[in-house]
């Protein structure tokens, strides 16, 4: 028999519905529903029922991570703090500290994020278990002077033993890090190598001026004309960070059909740069919302990242009306269902049934004039009530299942990590 969840008396568009899933489907959607289902939650009319978050860009397992390193510029951050710390990880490290990572996404609203880190079937095994969407990415790295690291092609190799055996939940990237971390000749062959696999091509680009500075000493073109230079531009690329884009790269991004995927406190929190929201989504650019690792931002609150990104809009343009709540919320969630193809980010009849309940009696929620403002200005996670994700309940009135051991496994692990810290 197939699974069924029947929501009463929820507010959708403004009326108070009610909403039948059937399997991992919307499947009923009307003023009075009389089915019968394994499970009936009653929104008594205080209850809104809303698109979940898509994350679009993070790295979940630096959860282990927060708070150890802080105020300083993304390349002595990576260098003398992040990476050392990085290379100590154990596979069953990421394991957990994956799971921390889903925890506080499905506490935020979130039921996607597109993942770029080590020990990846790790995470693999952390989302099934959760029950949450994700992309995994293959990761890529090179010794100086050099090829792709070992341990990367290792790891890719595991992760794609795993391919067949994944949920339909799950999605495969191919995650070179960075043009000035990834060479040439391995930035063609990856190129390549998704392009055969009709597959999301994910890395950080124009993060920094100085990666700018570099590229254009280097190959006299910006970082995205030199990934557009090697075929790397297309609609199944997510391009992290662009906190420095020039208008000929706005016009490249939006006519090449790539995907932004903006991390807005990552960027401020680093000094990385501000992204020229506006002027991207004036030009037809596809815009998601990412936070970035909890090293860099420090949280993975979508509804935190919604408001900084409509903010940080308005400051870098000088125009209050850029970045507007519709703009953002859209963002957040639709563009990542729309890029990996997934049937989502919206509450109607055959689409996945993946669906936030948000407390309208909560005092951030009032006054009740327009939900969408309400969620991108003044929403933190304390409003989400119940997470709905692939027709399952994943939190109800705000309880995970096994949320205690996570924190205590991850309370380990980070002893062992602050133990090597360096003063």
């Amino acid at each position: 028999m197939m699974r069924s969840i029947l929501l009463k008396n929820v507010v959708l568009d403004g009326r108070c519905q009610d909403v039948l899933i059937s399997g991992n489907r919307f499947h009923q959607i009307s003023s009075k529903i009389e089915a019968t289902a394994e499970r009936v939650i009653d929104g008594r009319g205080k209850l809104a029922l809303i698109p979940p978050f898509y994350n679009l860009h993070s790295h979940a397992a630096m959860t282990l991570l927060r708070g150890y390193a802080d105020d300083m510029e993304l390349f002595t951050w990576l260098q003398k703090y992040i990476w050392p710390a990085e290379a100590l990880l154990t596979h069953d490290d990421v394991y957990w500290g994956t799971k921390l990572a889903l925890l506080e996404m499905i506490r935020s609203g979130t039921v996607f994020v597109n993942d770029m880190y080590w020990h990846q079937t790790a995470s693999l095994d952390a989302v099934e278990e959760m029950g949450l969407r994700a992309a995994i990415g293959y990761m890529f790295i090179c010794v100086p002077g050099g090829g792709v690291l070992e341990s990367n092609r290792q790891a890719n190799a595991e992760l794609k033993e795993r391919v067949s055996s994944c949920s339909s939940r799950i999605h495969l990237t191919y995650a070179p890090h960075a043009i000035y971390t990834v060479n040439q000749k391995a930035l063609l062959e990856i190129a390549e190598e998704a392009k055969q696999d009709q597959a999301v091509l994910h890395i950080h680009a124009a993060e920094t001026a100085r990666e700018v500075e570099e590229c254009q000493a280097e190959h006299s073109m910006t970082p995205i004309a030199y990934l557009d230079s090697l075929g790397m531009l297309g609609p199944k690329t997510v391009l992290a960070h662009c906190a420095h884009l020039t208008n000929e790269d706005i016009a490249l991004i939006s006519e090449r059909g790539a995907v932004i995927a903006h991390n807005p406190v990552s960027n401020m929190k680093l000094c990385s740069g501000l992204f020229r929201f506006q002027a991207a989504w004036d030009a037809g650019c596809r815009i998601g919302i990412g936070t970035d690792g909890c090293a860099s931002n420090n949280n993975l609150s979508m509804l935190e990242e919604m408001k900084f990104a409509a903010l940080s809009a308005k400051v870098q343009s000088g125009e209050p009306t850029a970045g507007n709540d519709r703009q953002i919320f859209s963002a957040a969630t639709r563009t990542g269902c729309s890029l990996f193809d997934m049937d989502g980010g919206e509450i109607a009849v055959g689409k996945l049934a993946d669906a936030l309940l948000v407390r309208l009696d909560h005092p951030q929620m009032l006054g009740d004039y327009n939900l969408t403002a309400n969620l991108v200005y003044s929403a933190d996670n304390s409003v989400i009530d119940t997470l709905i994700c692939d027709g399952k309940i994943l939190m109800e009135e705000g309880k995970i299942d096994g949320e205690q051991e996570i924190l205590a496994r991850n309370r380990e692990i980070c002893r062992k990590i602050a133990a090597v810290r360096p003063g």
